[in-house]
């Protein structure tokens, strides 16, 4: 693989409808006017973001050499098809896109955008990166499903709100129907890091990154994952009973959660794994659609 199509590979194609799904159900849950331009604006944030992080992922990582006996795809610093300058550069200006899209948004409509935005940077960046990554600690999953959950579904609803709450201090319909669909969506984009890092527990235990699959142990991240996935259908039938019944639809999605909930039940490891990140990615997108699908049905 050459030219662009390595740093396409270093992008992990496969992680990011972890950035398109929040948005499109932030998105989904307005029930007034949508303005274009901030939709995507809010898109280009959130896939900006997540590219970035990956590629800080791939830089940190491979400057450390925890990538160096990795099972999954390819990583560019760790097979040597880029430089760990070139890796980092390119997060760089991964981040100045999200920064330029996201600085267009805080413009239009407030500058509280301009500290979320700032602390979403610091966040992808310090994942992996830094002295003190805390991706390392065990706690990637929670810093994952504030961030591309509950900070990217509700964000993605208030840039066209451009309100939290109303006069009598309750939330917004739209802000409230957003909060309790990003439970389900950052639950999955969870279960994506668990998948990733349940394959990875023997390199990760053998260079010291203690992952939160690490710190579990092979069986309790493999019932975390399907505890994952039980979470999502609760969480989707939450939001329907906010007075948006197609959001139902969403429950579709997880039929194709099929294939890598068999494959870790049945105690995949190691390559055999690999097809069950597809697998959720693929559950993340349909689910997450869907559910945007039956928001918009039910406005």
């Amino acid at each position: 693989m050459t030219g662009p199509g390595i740093w396409i590979a270093g992008a992990r194609p496969r992680t990011l409808p972890a950035a398109v799904v929040p948005v499109a159900v932030g998105t989904a849950a307005v029930s007034g006017r949508i303005i274009g331009w901030r939709a995507l604006a809010a898109l280009i944030v959130a896939l900006a973001l997540q590219i970035a992080t990956n590629y800080v992922n791939d830089y940190a990582d491979g400057v450390r050499g925890t990538d160096d006996a990795r099972v999954g795809p390819l990583r560019l610093v760790a097979s040597g098809s880029a430089t760990a300058s070139q890796v980092k550069t390119a997060a760089l200006l991964a981040f100045a896109v999200a920064g330029v899209a996201g600085g267009a948004l805080a413009l239009a409509v407030g500058p509280e955008l301009f500290v979320v935005g700032a602390v979403s940077i610091l966040a992808g960046w310090a994942y992996t990166g830094g002295p003190k990554p805390y991706g390392y600690l065990g706690l990637g999953e929670l810093f994952v499903f504030v961030f591309f959950g509950l900070v990217a579904t509700a964000g993605s609803t208030y840039v066209h709100t451009e309100a939290l709450t109303a006069d009598d201090g309750r939330l917004v319909d739209d802000m409230a129907v957003s909060l309790a669909a990003a439970v389900p969506v950052g639950l999955l984009a969870v279960a994506l890091l668990v998948i990733n890092n349940l394959r990875d527990i023997p390199s990760d235990t053998e260079s010291g990154k203690r992952t939160l699959a690490v710190r579990l142990g092979d069986p309790r991240t493999r019932a975390l994952y399907q505890v994952l996935l039980v979470g999502v259908a609760v969480g989707v039938v939450a939001v329907a009973l906010l007075g948006r019944p197609w959001s139902l639809v969403g429950l579709l999605g997880l039929i194709a959660a099929r294939d890598p909930l068999g494959r870790v039940r049945s105690g995949a490891t190691g390559p055999d794994l690999i097809p069950a990140l597809a697998g959720t990615g693929q559950t993340q997108l349909a689910t997450g659609l869907l559910l945007a699908l039956g928001l918009v049905l039910s406005r």
